[in-house]
């Protein structure tokens, strides 16, 4: 039996080839999936540090946002009965029911450093949110309401609260060079926030999209 020749050696089989390109494409998956999202909440994709190295000199820390959850949360409200010769300008002062407050793993005060947080969950869902130690009670919702027509209204303000998972990188020193290490305690963290406030007037005469903040207030009337 003749030695195989050095110069033209016999190629592998196609499916080898294939094999090893499956297997390396599922460890590149496996390798993808290391900030999955458990909870269930609508995902983010997760972006981690801007590369494999940091330098310690120049970089701090990195925040990524792990998933978001957006409830509408309708924070206060009255419901009136307009009735024929009733109509015109009323000032109402509603009723709270609900408080929304920012939060950063549970805690109310809120570092320079988690406000970097806050600004990627904006980018995140889309929307401006509270960057800062803040929350829906800080003032009284009291407002001039002009309402035309009799009927049954509910008079409302409230906001979109946002809520998820979150992780931090530090840059820590290794000799010259610096790496990116998940500093988060227990590997990930949770923050609140809520989206500036909206206020509004809803009826039981006209219908609201699902999961709107209106959707929310006008339940409240018992339609």
């Amino acid at each position: 039996m003749n030695p195989p020749n050095p110069k033209n050696p016999t190629p592998r089989p196609r499916t080898l080839l294939r094999a090893m390109a499956s297997t390396a494409a599922v460890l590149a998956a496996v390798g993808s999936l290391s900030l999955v999202n458990a909870t269930g909440a609508a995902a983010a994709t997760p972006s981690g540090p801007p590369s494999s190295t940091c330098n310690p000199a120049v970089d701090t820390v990195w925040h990524d946002v792990l998933n978001t959850q957006i409830e509408p949360v309708v924070t206060d409200f009255s419901a009136v009965n307009v009735t024929p010769g009733t109509t015109g300008q009323r000032h109402e002062t509603l009723t709270r029911v609900n408080t929304v407050t920012t939060t950063v793993n549970r805690n109310t005060e809120i570092s320079a450093s988690a406000s970097f947080l806050f600004f990627k969950v904006s980018a995140t869902v889309g929307f401006s949110v509270q960057t800062t130690t803040s929350s829906t009670t800080t003032t009284t919702a009291s407002t001039t309401w002009n309402i035309n027509q009799p009927g049954y209204y509910g008079l409302y303000r409230g906001t979109r609260k946002v809520s998820g998972e979150w992780v931090e990188y530090t840059c820590a020193r290794a000799g010259n060079i610096g790496f990116w290490v998940n500093t988060t305690p227990n590997g990930k963290g949770t923050y609140t926030t809520f989206e500036y406030p909206e206020e509004g007037t809803v009826s039981c005469a006209s219908p609201e999209p699902a999961g709107t903040l209106r959707n929310a207030a006008r339940q409240r009337l018992s339609c």
